[in-house]
């Protein structure tokens, strides 16, 4: 069990609180648009990546690739990060905050399960509790830029509309027989990349409440180890 502490900030104040997470779940093909995403799925179909058994699927992975860390490796040139609103519960609460879910996409053609464990899941250490973005929540934006060759970058943009809401996945979820218990933290889904996805040295996520005025972000470096056989 890893416990990581979070700076829960409210809007009371901020409070420091110790979360141990064991149990991770990558949420995949969470779009509300369903006939866009069943168009992306026969696009990737057609370059052999196999189709999901259902959507959204729910991907396990182990629990420790959750984290703050501001720096992080990764084998070989194939690897790419993607902006996700995260959810995690504890003490019976359910909190909000940023993370990304960095892939390795050589192996993602062949096993996205095991893709999605290829890499860390590098989080912003500070979450919002839900109940206080819930009502506004359609307004919450969710953006990436990705340092490319020495140039930072937009690389993605676009409101968490894009993806099913936190209480329709945590529905969908358990229709499927998972249990969100405290100590469990989601992955939620991630926006299109902006010309294309590609790799990068260095990773920002962001997620903004214009409502409340409050932004929750993470940056992390990339460090490309070689592969020789």
């Amino acid at each position: 069990m890893k416990a990581i502490t979070f700076n829960i900030e409210a809007r009371d104040g901020t409070t420091a609180r110790a979360i141990s997470i064991d149990t991770l779940v990558i949420a995949g093909w969470t779009g509300r648009d369903t006939e866009a995403m069943e168009k992306h799925i026969r696009e990737l179909e057609a370059l052999g990546i196999r189709r999901p058994a259902y959507t959204p699927v729910f991907y396990r992975v182990a629990a420790d690739r959750l984290g703050p860390a501001a720096t992080m490796q990764v084998t070989g040139e194939e690897s790419s990060g993607e902006a996700e609103f995260v959810l995690v519960k504890d003490g019976g609460e359910v909190y909000v905050g940023v993370a990304s879910d960095h892939t390795d996409r050589q192996v993602e053609t062949y096993g996205i399960t095991v893709s999605k464990q290829m890499c860390d899941k590098p989080c912003a250490n500070t979450l919002w509790r839900l109940s206080e973005v819930a009502g506004h929540w359609d307004e919450l934006l969710l953006r990436s830029y990705a340092t490319i060759d020495g140039e930072r970058v937009l690389y993605q943009e676009g409101k968490v509309t894009a993806m099913r809401s936190p209480d329709d996945l945590l529905n969908e979820f358990a229709r499927r027989g998972g249990d969100f218990v405290d100590g469990t933290a989601m992955l939620c889904g991630t926006l299109a990349a902006i010309g294309g996805i590609r790799p990068a040295q260095r990773f920002e996520t962001v997620l903004e409440d214009p409502v409340l005025e409050r932004t929750l972000r993470h940056a992390y470096e990339i460090e490309t180890l070689p592969v020789v056989g």
